[in-house]
Parts: structure tokens; C-alpha cells; sequence
């Protein structure tokens, strides 16, 4: 019967580590998913703004000139 108990609180000790690791590790990919979703909306946002940099770039029709070292 000793032995019964033993299996009993190692199984039980195992079940309560592996319950403290999934607890983790869905914390640490909610953190995660949180940055992606922000730097996701961050690089749309400099997209739209680059996007609309060159609009107006082409729009004034001249030819960027070149550079003072030429």
C-alpha cells in the first residue's frame, strides 16, 4: 500500500509541475502575442507613412536630384 501512496503524491507532485509550466508558458506566449499585435500596427502605420512619402515624391514629377558629392 506504501508504495500505492507514493506513486500517488509523485504523480500528483508531476501533475502540480507540469500545471505550474503550462500556466507559464501560455503567460509568456500572452506577452508575446501582445508585442506582435503592437509592432504588427506599428510597421502598418510606417508602411501607410512611407507609402505616402513616395506619393508625394512622384507627384512633384521632377527627378530627385542628385547628391552635393557629384
Amino acid at each position: 500500500m506504501s508504495d500505492d501512496g507514493a506513486r500517488i503524491d509523485r504523480l500528483e507532485m508531476r501533475l502540480t509541475e507540469q500545471d505550474r509550466a503550462i500556466e507559464d508558458l501560455n503567460r509568456t506566449i500572452t506577452e508575446q502575442w501582445r508585442i506582435i499585435d503592437r509592432l504588427t500596427r506599428q510597421v502598418a502605420v510606417l508602411t501607410e507613412h512611407v507609402e505616402e512619402a513616395a506619393a508625394r515624391t512622384e507627384s512633384r514629377g521632377a527627378p530627385e536630384p542628385p547628391p552635393p558629392h557629384y
